[in-house]
This record gives C-alpha cells, sequence and structure tokens, in this order.
C-alpha cells in the first residue's frame, strides 16, 4: 500500500523585495554539487498560489566542519534546518523578480563558510 502524503504546513514569507512567497519544507537529502558533499534542503515554493516549484539550499560539510573546529560544538539537525530556512529567506529578499520554476533551477543557494557564520548571529549561535 503506497504511504498517503505528508500534511504539510504551508507558509508565507513577505520579501524584501515586496513579493510574498508561500513555501513549505519537502525533504533533506544527502548531495554532492560541485564535489563537495552536505545536505540538499528541499522546500516547494510558490510565488502566485498557482504553481509550486522546488527551491534547494546546499549546506555544505566542510562549512559545518570549520564551524564545529572553532566553537567546538555541532549543529544539531534544528540548528542546521534554521540555517538552510535563514538561506532561503535570504535568496527571496535578494531577488529583483519574483521566483519561478525556470529561475529556481537555475539560482545555487547554498550554505557556506562565506555565509554561515551570519546565520549563526542571527541565530544567536
Amino acid at each position: 500500500m503506497a504511504r498517503p502524503d505528508a500534511v504539510r504546513r504551508v507558509k508565507s514569507y513577505s520579501a524584501a523585495s515586496g513579493f510574498v512567497y508561500q513555501y513549505y519544507f519537502f525533504e533533506v537529502l544527502p548531495a554532492r554539487r560541485t564535489g563537495k558533499e552536505g545536505r540538499e534542503y528541499t522546500y516547494m515554493v510558490s510565488a502566485d498560489r498557482r504553481s509550486v516549484f522546488p527551491l534547494k539550499i546546499f549546506v555544505e560539510k566542510d562549512a559545518l566542519g570549520a564551524s564545529t573546529r572553532r566553537t567546538r560544538r555541532g549543529l544539531t539537525g534544528t540548528e542546521e534546518y534554521a540555517v538552510a530556512k535563514l538561506r532561503l529567506f535570504q535568496a527571496f529578499d535578494e531577488l529583483n523578480a519574483p521566483l519561478d520554476a525556470g529561475g529556481a533551477a537555475s539560482i545555487d543557494l547554498r550554505v557556506d563558510q562565506a555565509n554561515l557564520d551570519g546565520f549563526l548571529q542571527q541565530l544567536d549561535l
């Protein structure tokens, strides 16, 4: 028997750009991008409430490792999810036009050593 789809809680985000996005968390999977290992968080996103498309955030394992060595404390799964979600919000805020499926497929959203510390400060970690 097929597993029924999980009930998803659709949330809204009013971006700094003035656009309002609806999104929900879909899944997290181990992934590899440009030779780097990490986890890929997939969110289903809509800018028009009619069409929904996946938007993927890649959290680099190396960035998390560097943070762990520096702070002597690893991130919990919930904290890592929060970092990915902050990257999602940052992407929404930076866009000058509403995101669509074609645009989502072409952008590379990641949490790496360059932006992880800023997200951790926002989370007061």
